[in-house]
């Protein structure tokens, strides 16, 4: 890997790479540690449920993602607690401090306490019951990992209450409702204060001492403290000092005074840093506040390089320490209070996720506005010199993906092997780890055949996953971390013949993708108002599925990144798409117990030209960018318009044209990918 190893911040990298891994003996067995890359074999199967305790509760065991775990005992503790502080509810969130939608392993507190480990959802406890709510990605899991004593809340579904709407119910006749006021916005606290109270209840009271980690206790895993290190500006494309210049001046139409960042990957991006904190996403654990007269980080010195501090000194930028940022709050509130009483005060921003905590902190309502953060629009539009990294990371991992896919067929139909999913997932991650400026994966590889498929967020376990049936769906999900972007893609592919129900689901979900793909619409538009164009072929037969179609995707940082998405997410209503905007298109249908089907490429937001201009309006569409292949046997031509299949002729000339060099010396991958891009 020698572009990796002519990288300026080696040992930063390194960590990056070996972020959670070290607990997993089979890892450590399988890892060359002289390689800087090697050190990345963040095993799947380890990461969040690696630190759940065992139902003794006094020693730490690995617990496989899809067993159900008794949690009487941590739910016991729990409740003690809580009579101690006259709580008759506890609300335990998903997100760490800074919203995060991936935590680290130290912050799992929902999934230690309920034992459910998908990414969304809210546990509530009150004295006598438990209840977990999620959205439908997450149905099937939950109903798998929870145990006799937690009720299911399936969010959306007609008559099941919000999880606020249920803790409201809950707390009636004065009872208080408690929470961590770092992991829960001030937005959400303040409404269901607000809630509450109206409905009888005592109301929130935000409790400073997380009480899931005082019956964590000794055994919760350690906060990650690894290095940073620096993106150069050929990956970057923009400097902190522009960056800055830029917010200082929204901040200047906002007449704020000042802006006080939460978000990892907001504070990743503004100053051209990546860590490697929280496994697959490349930020490192700080806040920063930014004033028209300074820049301040707030991090562990000691994770920054020289180089680092060199150029953060350059830029500008005072470093103090993590710790610091809620006793410098308190004292802008101090000062802001003071200067209220000669003038009307320029209020601080956070962001809209920003913690409850945070804002009282700055001194409440008075002298704090919660915004959609300045710093996550301008991300969300990426520069040129991040388009092309975008573009050419997935030339890169598209011939990665299609040399898996027919080392895969090979193995199963003509080799006739035993893989199992983990198997795969570990081959898909090794062929990646060749290519140039990898850096690691971007999530969990959902490598899923038969039923698996259809748990849309599925987990394989070694143990406890199933061995890859050539005459079954196959879904895989996975992405990478590259120094110069980020992937995500998803195909389903049939290593046998499959059924006539098999072929017209997927190719339903296919028109869906193309359909999206080659939509124009006028600047303005959101991702709300084009989520119908995905789902219209599948509604005609009364299907559909229960995932959004899109989401945000960062360069070199989270592989979802908001504010951006299509869906029905009242977000995606108030939020346009712009030229430069980078998303996925991932329509999907499920069936439980039998399959399922996601076709996902990752899409550039561009300008298009179009014959007319009406009311003078720009107008935009799609450059999708996954340099992957369709799965042939799968596609029902019967039902594809002569449209839809030119559309699959110019893509799959274009993956051909691509990736195809990538092979000379690889006759079995040539041959699969000739065969899958032959014309329709």
């Amino acid at each position: 890997m020698r572009h990796i190893w002519a990288f300026p911040s080696l040992t930063a990298l390194s960590l990056f790479q070996a972020s959670a891994a070290s607990a997993v003996p089979r890892a450590r067995q399988a890892i060359n540690t002289s390689s800087p890359l090697a050190l990345f074999r963040t095993k799947r199967r380890f990461l969040t449920q690696a630190h759940l305790l065992s139902n003794s509760a006094t020693k730490t065991t690995l617990v496989e993602e899809m067993v159900t775990v008794d949690t009487t005992s941590r739910l016991a503790a729990l409740r003690s607690l809580m009579k101690e502080r006259n709580l008759h509810v506890y609300v335990v969130p998903s997100e760490d401090s800074h919203a995060s939608e991936y935590i680290a392993d130290c912050d799992a507190r929902r999934t230690f306490i309920s034992g459910f480990s998908g990414s969304a959802g809210t546990a509530i406890v009150t004295l006598d019951k438990a209840a977990l709510a999620t959205d439908g990605r997450y149905f099937n899991q939950a109903s798998k990992q929870l145990d006799s004593n937690w009720y299911l809340l399936k969010t959306g579904m007609q008559d099941v209450p919000t999880w606020q709407e249920w803790a409201t119910q809950e707390a009636e006749g004065g009872k208080l409702i408690g929470v961590d006021p770092q992991l829960i916005s001030s937005a959400i606290a303040e409404k269901l204060d607000e809630d509450i109270k109206n409905a009888g209840g005592g109301g929130l009271v935000g409790i400073k001492e997380n009480l899931v980690d005082l019956v964590w206790g000794s055994e919760q895993p350690p906060r990650p403290s690894n290095s940073v290190f620096l993106l150069g500006q050929q990956y970057a494309g923009k400097d902190t000092a522009a960056k800055l210049a830029d917010l200082r001046k929204e901040l200047d139409k906002k007449k704020a005074a000042g802006f006080v960042l939460s978000m990892l990957d907001e504070i990743a991006w503004l100053f051209n840093l990546r860590g490697s904190d929280i496994a697959y996403n490349p930020v490192f654990f700080s806040y920063a506040i930014v004033t028209q007269a300074s820049a301040t980080l707030y991090i562990d010195e000691a994770k920054l390089t020289d180089e680092c501090k060199t150029y953060l000194e350059r830029n500008k930028v005072t470093i103090k320490p993590y710790g610091a940022l809620f006793e410098d709050s308190e004292e802008l509130a101090r000062r802001a209070e003071a200067d209220s009483k000669d003038a009307k005060p320029r209020k601080y921003l956070i962001s809209s996720k920003g913690s409850w905590a945070l804002k009282l902190a700055l001194g409440g309502n008075k002298f704090v506005d919660e915004v959609r953060s300045p710093v996550g629009d301008a991300k969300a539009v990426k520069n040129d010199v991040e388009l092309n990294g975008m573009r050419n990371c997935h030339i890169r991992d598209g011939a990665a993906l299609t040399e898996f896919f027919a080392w895969l067929e090979d193995q199963l139909v003509n080799q006739k092997a035993q893989l199992d999913e983990v198997d795969a997932a570990d081959k898909l991650e090794q062929i990646r780890s060749k290519h140039k400026d990898f850096v690691g994966l971007s999530f969990d590889t959902i490598s899923s055949t038969g039923a698996n498929a259809a748990v849309i967020h599925y987990k394989p376990e070694k143990g406890a996953c199933k061995i890859i049936d050539p005459n079954a769906i196959y879904l895989c999900d996975s992405g990478a971390q590259y120094l110069d972007g980020t992937t995500d893609t998803t195909r389903t592919l049939h290593f046998g013949t499959p059924t006539a129900k098999e072929k017209k689901a997927y190719t339903l979900v296919l028109k869906g993708n193309i359909a999206l793909d080659s939509v124009v619409f006028p600047k303005g538009t959101s991702g709300f108002a084009i989520d119908v164009m995905a789902r219209q072929f599948l509604w005609k037969y009364g299907l559909d599925y229960r995932h959004g179609t899109g989401h945000g995707v960062g360069s070199f940082l989270n592989v979802h990144e908001g504010p951006i998405g299509i869906g029905t997410r009242k977000q995606y209503i108030d939020v346009a798409l712009a030229a430069g905007n980078v998303l996925s298109i991932e329509p999907g249908y499920y069936e439980d117990e039998a399959f399922g089907i996601r076709i996902e490429n990752l899409a550039i937001v561009k300008e298009v030209k179009t014959e007319h201009s009406f009311g003078d309006k720009p107008y935009l569409g799609f450059e999708h960018v996954t340099m992957v292949p369709y799965a042939r046997n799968l596609i029902d031509e019967t039902l594809l318009t002569p449209n839809e299949k030119d559309w699959l002729n110019r893509a799959n000339k274009k993956i051909l044209e691509k990736t195809l060099g990538y092979f000379e010396n690889d006759p079995l991958t040539k041959a699969w990918l000739l065969r899958e891009t032959q014309p329709f």
